[in-house]
């Protein structure tokens, strides 16, 4: 996982989200993937773009955090920062938007627990974030395993 940089380490996803500089986190992505591309590597498990309300849950600290806007916003910005238009470039990377769907929402902020969630949730709060990794272009998706 290429999560918050390579050779280079940079704020981690939940600390960047706080920022809401969507500029500079796909800036981030895109140093992360030039200087991974470099060393031989052509693709990330990142970002996650997992809403996450439960501060339990231990991989909070990787997705952008409880809000469904800014998370859309921030898939965006990442997966265009690690792909760019064309992740075949010499320095870009192919990016993985995950964990579809609803690994966040585990019950108890127990990694792999079970989920609750009405289609309304999914809908509303859920997909929007997969809906944004896709509109960037991500062809890439890993599976939740709640």
């Amino acid at each position: 996982d290429v999560i918050h940089g390579y050779r280079t380490i940079f704020p981690v996803p939940l600390g960047e989200a706080a920022s809401w500089d969507l500029v500079s986190m796909e800036r981030t992505a895109a140093i992360a993937a030039a200087e991974s591309k470099a060393s031989g590597v052509h693709w990330t498990f990142a970002p996650m773009v997992d809403i996450a309300r439960d501060p339990r849950w231990g991989r909070v600290i990787e997705g952008a955090g409880e809000d469904t806007f800014l998370g859309s916003k921030i898939a965006f910005a990442r997966v265009r920062g690690f792909q760019g238009t064309d992740y075949s470039a010499n320095n870009r990377i192919l990016a993985t938007a995950k964990h579809w769907v609803g690994y966040g929402a585990a019950e108890a902020g127990r990694d792999y627990n079970t989920t609750n969630l009405s289609e309304r949730s999914l809908r509303e709060i859920y997909f929007p974030p997969f809906k944004s990794a896709i509109d960037a272009g991500v062809d890439s998706f890993m599976t939740s395993f709640n």
